[in-house]
C-alpha cells in the first residue's frame, strides 16, 4: 500500500525527531510492504521567517490532501514579541481546524524499564491499579478545536484588561465523548469526565452531555471529577485512570501533569483525530495530525541530545489510526521497548536506568538508529 504524509519538522528540535520517525517507517515499509510518500511542508516559526505567517494556505491545503500529517514541534523565544495572530503556535490551532481534527488521543503510562523515573512511590502507584501493582496506564482524551483557545477574545481600549471566553456545543462535547467511550471499550471499560461544573456553565453543558452519551455506553464505567480533584488523583493514585475525557483546557494542562509521572515528556506521543465521515478522511479512517506533546526545546536544538521516542511513538499512532496498521504500529512500539531493554537512554531519561546502572547514554541519531536495527531485526 502507497500512503502519503505531510511532513511538518517545524522549530527547534523538531527536524532533529522528525528525521528518526521517518527513518523508522521506511524501515516498517521495507518489511511489511507499504510505501511512505513524504511531503514536506512549512508551518510555525521557520513559515513566519519565509513568508510572514505562521500557517501558509499552500501548506494547509497541501496537508488536507495526505492521508496523515506527522509535525515535529513548533515555537520558539525568538517569535515570542509577534502579536497573537502571528505567533507559531497559531500553526497548531489553524491545522487542527484546517483538517478537522477534534481529538486529542494522549496515552500514558509507567514504562518498566523508567520506573526510577516516576517521583510517585509504590504506595501512590499500587493504590489505584486493577492489579495491585504499582504502575499506570491512562488516555487522555482532549477536546481539541473548542473551548478557550478557540473563543472570542480581546482587551479593553485602555490595555487594562482582556478577556478569552470558553464556548462549547454540544456537538463539539457529544463528538470527543464518543471517541472516548471508544477508546474505552478496546481498554478497561472505565471513562472518567473532567470538568469543573460547580463553576461553570460550559462544564455544566459538559457533564449533561456526558450524563445522556453515557446511556448509549452502558458496559462503561462512567465516573465525574472536578478538574482540581482531578489533578489531585493524578498524583494520588494516577492508576485509577483509564480513559479520561476532559475539555482543550483543561486536557492540555492534566495532559502535561501525566507525562511527568511517566519519567519525561520526551517519551509521550499524541494523535489528533477526526471524524470517519469527514469528507478529508481517507478509505473511512479519520483524518489525524500525529505529534510528540514536548514542544520545540529551543535550548537544546541543533545539539543531537533530544530524545526522539515521543516522536517515533507518535509515527506508530499514525499507523494504527489512519492507517489501520495494528500489527506494524505494535512492531514500531515493541521496538522502543527493545531499546529501553538494552539499557539505551538519550539525557533526558539517562538519570533512570542510565550510564549509573549500566545503561548506556546516547544522542539523539543513535537513539534512532538503535529504534531503526529493533524494527528491521524484530
Amino acid at each position: 500500500m502507497n500512503y502519503s504524509v505531510a511532513i511538518v519538522g517545524g522549530d527547534g528540535i523538531g527536524p532533529e525527531v522528525m528525521a528518526p520517525a521517518q527513518d523508522v517507517l521506511d524501515a516498517v515499509g521495507d518489511k511489511y510492504g507499504h510505501v511512505f510518500n513524504y511531503v514536506e511542508l512549512e508551518a510555525g516559526g521557520r513559515a513566519i521567517d519565509s513568508g510572514g505567517e505562521p500557517l501558509p494556505a499552500e501548506t494547509l491545503e497541501a496537508a488536507g490532501r495526505c492521508d496523515a500529517l506527522l509535525l515535529g514541534a513548533v515555537g520558539g523565544p525568538k517569535w515570542d514579541g509577534l502579536p497573537g495572530h502571528l505567533r507559531p503556535e497559531r500553526a497548531l490551532l489553524g491545522l487542527r481546524a484546517g483538517i478537522g481534527v477534534f481529538a486529542n488521543l494522549r496515552p500514558a503510562a509507567l514504562l518498566p524499564q523508567l520506573r526510577a523515573a516516576c517521583p510517585l512511590k509504590d504506595e501512590a502507584l499500587v493504590a489505584g491499579s486493577d492489579d495491585g501493582r504499582p504502575g499506570f496506564d491512562l488516555l487522555i482524551v482532549r477536546e481539541l478545536t473548542g473551548g478557550i483557545y478557540f473563543g472570542e477574545r480581546g482587551r479593553s481600549a485602555d490595555g487594562y484588561s482582556a478577556w478569552d471566553t470558553e464556548t462549547y456545543s454540544v456537538a463539539e462535547i457529544e463528538r470527543v465523548l464518543r471517541t472516548g467511550y471508544d477508546a474505552a471499550a478496546a481498554r478497561r471499560k472505565k471513562l472518567c469526565v473532567v470538568d469543573k461544573a460547580n463553576v461553570l456553565e460550559s462544564s455544566r453543558l459538559w457533564r449533561e452531555t456526558a450524563r445522556a452519551v453515557a446511556k448509549d455506553y452502558p458496559d462503561i464505567e462512567t465516573s465525574y471529577l472536578y478538574v482540581d480533584n482531578a489533578a489531585m488523583q493524578l498524583i494520588r493514585a494516577p492508576g485509577r485512570f483509564d480513559v479520561i475525557v476532559t475539555s482543550n483546557l483543561f486536557g492540555d494542562i492534566l495532559s502535561d501533569e501525566a507525562s511527568v509521572l511517566t519519567g519525561s515528556i520526551g517519551m509521550l506521543a499524541s494523535a489528533s483525530l477526526g471524524s470517519p465521515s469527514d469528507p478529508l478522511a481517507k478509505n473511512g479512517r479519520p483524518m489525524g495530525m500525529y505529534e510528540p506533546i514536548h514542544g520545540s526545546a529551543p535550548d537544546i536544538a541543533g545539539q543531537d541530545i533530544a530524545n526522539p521516542l515521543a516522536s517515533v511513538l507518535s509515527a506508530a499512532m499514525m499507523l494504527r489510526y489512519s492507517f489501520a496498521l495494528e500489527k506494524e504500529a505494535a512492531a514500531v512500539e515493541a521496538a522502543v521497548n527493545a531499546v529501553l531493554d538494552q539499557g539505551f537512554r538519550t539525557r533526558d531519561i539517562a538519570g533512570f536506568g542510565g550510564a549509573g546502572t549500566g545503561g548506556r547514554i546516547v544522542g539523539t541519531r543513535a537513539m534512532g538508529e538503535a529504534v531503526l536495527k529493533a524494527v528491521e531485526e524484530g
